[in-house]
């Protein structure tokens, strides 16, 4: 009889796997919880919410601290792909609206794994027959069924948290290209320098620069007056900077004097010069 009444409370407990995504859930949408917040949420063990915790952050999903779990990016870890693609959205697609007037009909374009670059991707159908090379699985899965886009796959190793491909067969892959047009994002950058948390990351997107004959960085507010462990790129190396108010004068002055940039508005307001 007890053993019948513990598997009955049991089968009344959530799934490992929903249970899992309970917990991813609460965390991107707070951005980080504590074990005993995350004991409290699931009703299970603080040793189960505790292998739980290191499962998730196994996969990339979820990053570990001492006490807790975070989806927030720090100067050494970058978030995961599934909290970017909640943060400040109207800001990308103002940025993505801004990117399309770099392109014209039957151009090549190489988009990174941003989540900048996945607004510009749902955009494209707008522009015409276009040939786009990426690495990031949410942009191929939402050009796959466009019949103007010549779709080219960047393949390596997979990568949970960025859920892109990456690595040195990637690597090489890009730097076989040759491209009109590489949109990239990145975790921050200063009035000079653009950086990001990961040295594997930051060859891709330096490759992918570098294949395009016109590049055009684009940068939401939050990451301006920012940095991360590794230097990406000098600003001077991009032709374009697009960027989202508020940026503080003296950010843009010192920037406008090494390369392009332009302030876009998230509604109807006109692009700054």
């Amino acid at each position: 009889m007890a053993r019948m009444t513990a598997q009955g409370s049991g089968s009344a407990r959530p799934t490992r796997q929903k249970r899992q995504q309970q917990i991813v859930d609460h965390v991107l949408a707070k951005g980080d919880a504590t074990v005993a917040e995350l004991t409290e949420l699931t009703g299970v063990s603080l040793m189960t919410v505790h292998r739980d915790i290191a499962e998730l952050a196994d996969r990339g999903i979820l990053r570990k601290y001492h006490g807790g779990v975070s989806a927030q990016p720090s100067t050494v870890f970058e978030s995961s792909s599934d909290f970017r693609l909640h943060a400040h959205p109207g800001e990308k697609g103002a940025l993505a609206r801004e990117a399309l007037g770099f392109l014209t009909p039957g151009m090549s374009l190489m988009l990174d794994d941003s989540t900048t670059a996945l607004a510009l991707a749902k955009l494209l159908p707008q522009v015409g027959p276009l040939t786009v090379v990426t690495n990031y699985r949410l942009i191929t899965e939402e050009l796959r069924a466009a019949d103007d886009i010549r779709l080219i796959l960047v393949g390596g190793e997979y990568s949970r948290t960025h859920d892109s491909w990456i690595g040195l067969s990637a690597l090489e892959m890009i730097k076989s290209f040759s491209v009109d047009v590489t949109v990239v994002s990145t975790s921050a950058m200063t009035s000079e320098m653009t950086f990001h948390q990961e040295q594997e990351i930051v060859a891709i997107k330096r490759a992918m620069r570098e294949a395009g004959a016109l590049s055009v960085l684009l940068m939401d507010h939050s990451k301006v007056g920012r940095s991360a462990l590794h230097r990406l790129d000098p600003v001077s190396s991009f032709d374009h900077v697009v960027l989202t108010p508020p940026v503080e004068d003296a950010v843009l002055a010192d920037m406008r004097k090494l390369t392009d940039v332009r302030v876009v508005g998230t509604g109807e307001e006109q692009v700054t010069e």
